[in-house]
């Protein structure tokens, strides 16, 4: 780590950075818990209002939950939350305190004389950074959500984002910190908004030129070793980490429009293709790569207006990939690009 000594600035940094958040959708909220005691988190993203929402799993390895009720013939047309974690499957447990916290609150689908708050799930894989037996619960989701609001989103090592990784496809000696991502887009009264816990085997590249922003590093950390270009020359096949369950990469878009489930559905796997633009290679065998699209209420969408939605989504949520690799702070073992010593 001592040889990766920051040669750019933070200032640099931030006017590199893509701007907006996720929260600038009126009626979504983010919240994040993250552990003191290793690099793990949750967040959760509240929608008191209720929100139509939809989703799209891409990746080969996902660990989700509620995502069947997302389904366009389902009855259930509105969600109160979503939770993303770290911790891989037990980090699941995280939506159970978000659902508590809304039930103190008196939000979520009327049942009887019964509330029970609609909060989707998807984890990724950290449990090798640091302690794996330190794991976000159900007292951590209900931080995540107690702490939840309309600012600007934290970005970096937080939430679900904490304990994220990039660049693993040759071994944790030459991956990168990944982290934790927003940005938003306009165009007219439309606002499209997008969150990324970005935790890839790929490279996460700068999707206008495909510059590498945090990857695989050569063996001598000198550089790059370009993830796609390897795998083209069969590098990888012989690489122990090419297979392995520990690589997703979790989205979450959203707009200020009244839609129906199967338009949030069409837009979450529309928002997909900002993953392909940003992460290469992205939705492996073993990745958990999952994207949910969130209607915080507004304006009726035909199907025009939704063509430009995904594509707004699918370029915010690119954005936001690069804003987690570009906002990540290094830790033991695994540099951020700002402390890399050939990044000008």
């Amino acid at each position: 780590m001592a040889a990766l000594l920051a040669l750019s600035t933070d200032g640099a940094m931030a006017a590199e950075a893509p701007s907006g958040s996720l929260t600038d959708v009126p009626g979504i909220q983010v919240g994040h818990w993250t552990s003191s005691r290793r690099p793990t988190g949750c967040t959760a993203i509240l929608t008191p209002g209720g929100a139509t929402a939809g989703v799209d799993v891409r990746g080969g390895g996902p660990g989700t939950r509620e995502t069947d009720l997302l389904r366009p013939e389902t009855s259930i047309q509105q969600v109160h939350g979503v939770c993303l974690a770290g911790g891989s499957a037990y980090g699941l447990a995280a939506a159970d305190g978000i659902m508590r916290f809304l039930e103190e609150k008196h939000v979520g689908f009327k049942a009887g004389r019964w509330i029970v708050p609609i909060v989707p799930a998807a984890i990724l894989f950290d449990l090798n950074v640091g302690d794996g037996t330190i794991r976000p619960d159900a007292k951590s989701g209900y931080r995540a959500a107690k702490a939840a609001s309309g600012d600007a989103v934290e970005q970096g090592n937080v939430g679900a984002g904490a304990g994220a990784t990039v660049g693993k496809l040759f071994g944790a000696g030459r991956s990168m910190k990944g982290g934790l991502g927003s940005a938003s887009l306009r165009a007219g009264e439309l606002v499209v908004g997008a969150l990324a816990a970005v935790n890839s085997i790929g490279d996460v590249v700068r999707p206008s030129n495909g510059e590498i922003l945090a990857g695989a590093l050569l063996s001598d950390r000198s550089g790059f070793a370009d993830s796609a270009a390897a795998m083209r020359r069969s590098e990888a096949a012989s690489s122990s980490s090419a297979g392995r369950n520990e690589n997703t990469t979790l989205g979450v878009v959203a707009a200020n429009v009244d839609w129906t489930q199967a338009q949030a559905t069409k837009c979450a796997q529309m928002a997909h293709d900002g993953l392909a633009r940003a992460i290469r290679p992205v939705h492996l065998p073993f990745d958990g790569d999952v994207v949910f699209a969130l209607g915080a209420g507004g304006q009726a969408v035909d199907s025009r207006r939704l063509g430009v939605i995904g594509a707004l989504a699918a370029d915010a949520l690119a954005l936001a990939v690069v804003a987690a690799v570009l906002h990540a702070s290094s830790i033991p073992g695994y540099p951020a690009r700002r402390d890399l010593s050939f990044v000008q």
